[in-house]
C-alpha cells in the first residue's frame, strides 16, 4: 500500500467514525485530520469536500457493506437475517444511513446502482417464477423486507425495550425480522 493510500484509508476510518457519532453537520474536519493523524489540505485534495468525503465514507459502509451480504431473491427471510446480522457486526452502518436520511433526504445513495439494479431484476425473475411476493412490486418488495431487517437498530428509539422484562434477545429479534418476512411473501 502506497503512503497516500494509507492516508486515505486513515481519513475514510476516522471519517467513518466521525460522521456516524456526529453527522455530516456537526462532523469536523479538523477532528478528522487530527484522528487520521493527516494534514488538514489533504481530506480536501482527496475529496474536495466534507460532503464528498461523506459520500466516499457512505459508500464504502453502507452501500458496499450491504452489497457484501449475498442476496437470495428466492429466500427473502434469510436475507433479510442477514442484513439484521451484518447491521449487528457493523452498527456505524445504521448510524451513516440514518445521518444520510436526515442530513440529505434529496439523494439515495443506492439510487439506481447497477449492484440494486441485479437485485431487483432477480427479484422479479423470482416473483414471475413463483408469484413470490407478487402482490408487491420488485421495487416495493426489496424496500418492505430492507425496512423490516433493519427495524431494530441503535438509532430506532422505538426499537429498545421500555424496561428489562422488555428485553429480547439479539436471536429473538432475528427471528422475529425472517418469520416477519416471511408472513409478507
Amino acid at each position: 500500500m502506497s503512503r497516500a493510500d494509507a492516508t486515505k484509508a486513515r481519513i475514510l476510518q476516522a471519517a467513518t467514525d466521525e460522521f456516524a457519532m456526529y453527522g455530516i453537520a456537526g462532523a469536523r474536519v479538523d477532528r478528522i485530520a487530527k484522528t487520521a493523524a493527516a494534514n488538514k489540505n489533504l481530506i480536501y485534495v482527496y475529496f474536495c469536500s466534507k460532503e464528498q468525503l461523506f459520500d466516499a465514507v457512505l459508500d464504502a459502509h453502507v452501500t458496499h457493506g450491504l452489497d457484501s451480504v449475498p442476496f437470495t431473491p428466492d429466500n427473502l427471510p434469510e436475507y433479510a437475517g442477514q442484513i439484521f446480522d451484518y447491521c449487528q457486526q457493523h452498527p456505524e452502518v445504521i448510524r451513516l444511513a440514518t445521518w444520510h436520511r436526515l442530513e440529505r433526504p434529496d439523494r439515495d445513495p443506492a439510487g439506481t446502482s447497477p449492484a440494486r439494479e441485479a437485485k431487483l431484476e432477480a427479484l422479479a425473475a423470482v416473483q414471475k417464477e413463483s408469484g413470490l411476493g407478487s402482490d408487491f412490486s420488485p421495487t416495493a418488495l426489496l424496500t418492505l423486507v430492507l425496512s423490516i431487517a433493519l427495524a431494530w437498530n441503535p438509532s430506532n428509539a422505538t426499537s429498545m425495550p421500555a424496561s428489562a422484562t422488555e428485553a429480547e434477545s439479539t436471536d429473538d429479534r432475528r427471528r422475529a425480522i425472517v418469520e416477519a418476512v416471511r408472513h409478507l411473501l
